[in-house]
């Protein structure tokens, strides 16, 4: 996306020559290298696409600094040039906690070594893809900047298109194969997803996200990349199997992994999607923030756009927001811009830390969600190996009492029995798709004891006791603290992990709850 470097390096050459009176043996050139620069790195994945990173660079003798061009803001570079050889190290920030969003970690350093050849810098590039190769070659100022900004659309509140009655559940390629999906795996996801029984659970949706894109034809029309050979076959493919297909893009002018967005061709866009067969759109934020600001309005009219291209298309496509939470998309503007859900966290990894954090933090939000418009506090991690077996029990069980949308991330092909019993535990999966939504409500936090409900629309409730703490906690839960609808009433408790009625004699139920694990109950009127 739009980065920057800037170096200034002195090379220094020695011209050897005959010896001759009068004539010196050797002669200093200089080469100076100060400007901008366009460091181009093919894609991973092997799909022919590139990735342009754009860097500033000045120079102080042996040692260089400068600019990774990044907005809102860049990231600083430190390095050095000698005899011909050029190394710097991108200098990340810390993490920061001055916005509203979740802080985010810093980002993994990455280190450029190489030389410079007849104007370019041939360089290789060690980061969290392994090592790449790039060119980097000269370019303007004006050739690092993002485009202006288009015109947006006058605020108005867009109809409910109807869909997502309850939370999305299917299957997302990101957390497992980032770059890497192709056709290939789309396809044995989908026969997996069929295989395994989750479409029967509920799981319809087979999600491709980036990395699918590759430009434009002369007529303005996004295509796909030699990963996707024909994305019609494909969604057809996915639709044989009963099951539903999705994509991915982005309001700026390039997705998170730097391939093709929809800047300027939301309805084109729109429309190909919906000729192809799709079913469902990611739409990140990403480079939008390099061209629009970041308050509400704005982001409601970037949103807008691409909501009222896809209602014009008159086919019924999930649209799912993902902007971080950015600008408190859930107090109303993300519904009026057709959202069936919106992200209100930043990314989650694969470990106890991030999920317990996401999750937790959601509780507060959940009155502003409503059938067709879901908080999303993100995909689920669950089997990619990250965290233990109980730590997966309760981010299923967690997303679930706060109906956020159930979104797998791992590969379908290969799950263990434990996975399987995990995400298609159909007790868990029936509080999240629970069909007259009612907020999960905080009863207790105490010392990493946290007690949830969430009433049901049959008048019974969900009970989570969640032990966040690091070791085993003995845990109650009494009849007290049940809804007066409850009360006086003879009731039955249900473990929905372990699939069988639990006794709750003189009216308190006790448990011990291992670390990071949690108990689910349904208490129920006999």
């Amino acid at each position: 996306m739009y980065r920057v470097l800037r170096i200034s390096v002195r090379f220094f050459a020695v011209l050897l020559c005959c010896v001759i009176p009068g004539i010196s043996r050797s002669a200093e050139a200089q080469v100076d290298l100060s400007g901008y620069w366009d460091v181009r790195t093919p894609n991973p994945g092997q799909d022919g696409t590139f990735r342009d990173t754009y860097f500033e660079i000045r120079e102080a003798g042996d040692s260089i600094s400068g600019l990774l061009i990044r907005r809102p803001n860049g990231i600083p570079i430190t390095g050095s040039f000698k005899d011909g050889t050029v190394h710097f190290v991108t200098v990340p920030p810390p993490p920061s906690a001055t916005n509203a969003n979740p802080p985010r970690p810093a980002q993994r350093p990455l280190v450029y070594d190489g030389t410079y050849q007849d104007g370019k810098l041939m360089l290789t590039i060690q980061g969290r893809f392994g090592v790449l190769t790039a060119v980097a070659e000269r370019v303007t100022k004006e050739a690092t900047m993002p485009p202006a900004p288009l015109p947006l659309p006058a605020l108005t509140d867009l109809p409910d298109n109807g869909l997502a009655r309850t939370p999305p559940m299917g299957w997302n390629s990101w957390n497992k194969f980032a770059g890497k999906v192709d056709d290939a795996s789309v396809r044995a996801m989908a026969d997996a997803m069929v295989s395994s029984g989750m479409s029967k659970a509920g799981y319809i949706y087979i999600n491709i996200d980036d990395t699918w894109e590759l430009g434009r034809d002369s007529n303005g029309n996004i295509t796909t990349n030699k990963k996707f050979p024909d994305m019609k076959a494909l969604a057809d493919y996915v639709h044989l199997k009963g099951l539903k297909i999705g994509i991915y893009s982005s309001p700026g002018p390039k997705t998170c992994a730097g391939y093709e967005g929809s800047f300027g061709h939301e309805e084109q866009d729109a429309r190909t999607f919906a000729e192809w067969g799709i079913d469902y759109l990611k739409y990140d934020l990403c480079s939008g923030l390099d061209i629009y600001k970041e308050d509400a309005p704005t982001l409601q009219a970037i949103y807008q756009k691409m909501g009222q291209a896809l209602e014009e298309t008159h086919r019924p496509i999930v649209y799912s927001l993902c902007e971080y939470g950015r600008a408190e998309v859930w107090t109303g503007w993300g519904a009026k811009s057709s959202g069936n859900l919106w992200r209100t966290t930043g990314d989650i990894s694969d470990n106890w830390e991030s999920m317990d954090k996401i999750g937790f933090s959601q509780i507060k939000l959940a009155t502003h969600a409503k059938p067709g418009h879901w908080n999303d506090p993100d995909m689920l991690e669950i089997g990619n190996g990250g965290m233990t077996a109980d730590e997966y029990r309760t981010h299923m069980s967690l997303w679930s009492m706060l109906a956020a949308p159930l979104i797998a991330g791992n590969d379908l092909r290969t799950m263990a029995d434990e996975t399987k019993s995990i995400l298609m535990n159909s007790e868990i999966i029936a509080i999240d798709q629970d069909p007259e939504y009612k907020p999960v409500i905080s009863l207790s936090s105490d010392r990493g004891i946290e007690v949830l409900m969430r009433p049901l629309h049959d008048g019974s409730v969900a009970i989570g006791i969640f032990n966040r703490t690091n070791t085993a906690a003995q845990t109650q839960f009494t009849r007290n603290n049940l809804p007066a609808s409850l009360a006086g009433k003879e009731i039955s408790v249900r473990d929905l992990w372990k699939h069988e009625a639990v006794a709750m004699p003189g009216g308190t139920f006790q448990a011990t709850v291992p670390s990071h694990g949690v108990v689910m109950l349904k208490v129920s009127v006999k």
